[in-house]
C-alpha cells in the first residue's frame, strides 16, 4: 500500500464579513501554528476594514462585490481550491472561533482514515475541559439537527452547524459545484451522505467568537431552526444525484487527500 503523500496543498479558507476585529488574528493564528496552508480570506461584502486587514496581514483575499451569506462566501473558496488544484481545503471562521493549532488534529485524522472524504470538529464531544459554552437555546437547536441528521444518515452526528472542517478533492469538486446557502453546515452533512462520500466528527477546542456580530441573534433562533428543519426535509425528498464510477469506493492511501 503507497504511503500517503506529504506534498499536499492545503487552503484554508476563512469567510468574513465585519471581522475586521478578529481576522488578523486568525490568518496570524494559521499562520503560526499551521505555516504550510495558504490562507484565503472570502470578504463577503464587508462594510468596514476585513479586505484591508486580511490584505495587510498577507493573506490572499477574494472580496465579494456585495454580501451573499456564508454559504455564498464558503462556496467561491471551495471554487477557488478547486480552480487552484488544492489537495486539500479546511473551512476556518473568522471571527476566532476556531483554533488554527486543531488544523493539523483534522489533517491527521484524514490521513490515517482516507476513506473520508470531509472531517468536522465537534464541540460537543470534547473533554469537560475544553466543551463549547454555547447558549442554552442555540444548544437546543443543534441538539435537534444532530438527532434528525443522525437519523437521516445513520451515523452519529453531535455537532451539525460546525463550520470547522477539513475537506479532500472529492469533496472541494461536490461543494464547488452545489453548496447550500443561508446556514449550509447541516444541509452539507445530508448532500454529502446523498453522493455516497463519507464524513466522520473529532473533538476539537473552540473559543467564542472575538468579535463581530453572529449572524443568528437570539431573536432569529426559532426563524434559523425552522428555516434548517425545512431545508432538512426537502433536501430528504430531492432526487438523489447519480455518483460517478467509483465516487461512493473509499480512496486509497495517498488518493483520499
Amino acid at each position: 500500500m503507497s504511503t500517503v503523500r506529504a506534498d499536499l496543498s492545503h487552503l484554508a479558507v476563512v469567510p468574513a464579513y465585519n471581522e475586521a476585529a478578529t481576522v488578523a488574528d486568525v490568518i496570524r493564528g494559521i499562520q503560526r501554528e499551521a505555516p504550510e496552508w495558504d490562507v484565503l480570506v472570502v470578504d463577503d461584502g464587508s462594510t468596514d476594514d476585513t479586505f484591508a486587514v486580511a490584505e495587510m496581514y498577507g493573506a490572499r483575499v477574494l472580496r465579494l462585490p456585495f454580501n451573499l451569506g456564508i454559504g455564498g462566501a464558503v462556496q467561491a473558496g471551495f471554487t477557488y481550491a478547486r480552480e487552484n488544484g488544492y489537495d486539500v481545503m479546511a473551512q476556518v471562521d473568522g471571527d476566532g472561533q476556531h483554533d488554527p493549532a486543531e488544523l493539523r488534529k483534522l489533517t491527521e485524522h484524514m490521513r490515517a482514515h482516507p476513506e473520508l472524504d470531509m472531517v468536522c470538529g465537534s464541540r460537543f464531544i470534547s473533554s469537560n475541559s475544553h466543551r463549547y459554552p454555547a447558549p442554552i437555546s442555540r444548544r437546543t437547536g443543534i441538539h435537534i439537527f444532530a438527532f434528525l441528521l443522525s437519523l437521516f444518515v445513520r451515523q452519529p452526528i453531535s455537532d451539525p452547524t460546525s463550520g470547522f472542517r477539513l475537506y479532500n478533492r472529492r469533496a472541494i469538486r461536490l461543494f464547488a459545484s452545489d453548496y447550500p446557502h443561508d446556514y449550509p453546515e447541516v444541509e452539507a452533512v445530508l448532500m454529502l451522505h446523498h453522493h455516497r462520500l463519507r464524513m466522520e466528527e473529532i473533538p476539537v477546542r473552540m473559543f467564542q467568537r472575538g468579535g463581530g456580530v453572529s449572524s443568528i441573534s437570539s431573536g432569529k433562533s426559532f426563524y434559523y431552526m425552522v428555516k434548517v428543519l425545512l431545508a432538512l426535509f426537502v433536501g430528504l425528498f430531492r432526487r438523489r444525484p447519480i455518483p460517478e464510477p467509483g465516487d461512493h469506493a473509499p480512496v486509497a492511501a495517498g488518493q483520499g487527500l
